[in-house]
């Protein structure tokens, strides 16, 4: 089975309708695939709509949380999105990005970059803007050869245009995630390249709280980090995932380039109790 937990479709910030995002998967020769859009699950509906036979959905959500001042994200799988207070908790993280996106737009023109609201909206659609959008029209303006480089200095944590938003905590997330029957993976959590990230010792701290599981094999991540995320794996007793973060067009990554052992996939589905994986059914 090729497995694949960490997917973006144009319900946030990847360039693939959920449509297309699942084809691409099928004939990508995958067997599960996971759709993770950030802090919603508007795209799902979609998704199960156009499921080809063979590929099964997981459903999922990539939260932003924040602690101790470092932003991380959670992602949770298989829990009832009809779960009030995990629900309103999204939609105040969905709320702040139109503001958001709108401050950090303002402090790039303050460097005399042309970058404008129209120009933003027009690259998100119907998606929950963000900073891969923004990152797109400095793409657009010449500004930044790629997405990853526009993360890695304008947009970066502790970038000049860079702009908090409204995150929740990551013992919360656990917490509001177990309630409605998901399972939460650290993503990428030491994607240095992204800015900061939390120290091992917060990750215990989470291990403690429930974490289920950390993204080790991501496209952030190098051969020495990869191995050295196991180890914290194997001594926190964490689940250990594979997953491409894809973005359709937007990044680099492929459907698939990374993936999920079986076995692990296989407990994290018997771990939830609030949602099911979907087999496709030919949509």
């Amino acid at each position: 089975m090729r497995i694949d937990l960490h997917t973006h479709s144009t319900a946030s910030d990847g360039t693939d309708t959920p449509a297309e995002l699942v084809r691409g998967a099928a004939a990508a020769g995958l067997d599960v695939v996971a759709l993770t859009d950030h802090d919603t699950v508007a795209g799902h509906a979609e998704a199960r709509a156009a499921l080809p036979e063979g590929l099964t959905l997981v459903t999922g959500a990539e939260l932003s949380c924040r602690l101790d001042g470092v932003s991380l994200h959670m992602l949770a799988y298989l829990f009832d999105p009809e779960e009030p207070e995990l629900a309103r908790e999204r939609e105040l993280v969905r709320d702040d990005r139109v503001p958001r996106a709108r401050a950090m737009i303002g402090k790039l023109r303050e460097h005399g970059i042309p970058v404008t609201w129209e120009q933003v909206a027009r690259i998100a659609g119907d998606g929950a803007v963000g900073r891969p959008h923004i990152a797109t029209a400095l793409m657009e303006l010449g500004v930044v050869d790629s997405v990853n480089d526009a993360f890695a200095s304008w947009l970066a944590s502790d970038g000049p245009a860079y702009v908090e938003k409204h995150e929740l905590d990551p013992f919360d997330a656990i917490r509001l995630v177990k309630a409605a029957g998901g399972v939460t993976v650290f993503a990428h959590p030491l994607a240095v390249k992204r800015g900061a990230c939390v120290p091992e010792s917060a990750v215990a701290e989470l291990a403690a709280a429930g974490l289920d599981g950390i993204e080790v094999d991501h496209m952030d991540h190098d051969a020495p980090t990869r191995a050295r995320l196991r180890g914290m794996a194997a001594d926190l007793g964490l689940l250990t995932t594979g997953s491409s973060d894809y973005h359709g067009s937007r990044k680099t990554c492929r459907l698939g380039e990374y993936t999920t052992d079986p076995e692990i996939y296989g407990e994290i589905v018997r771990r939830a109790t609030g949602a099911f994986p979907v087999p496709g059914a030919g949509g």
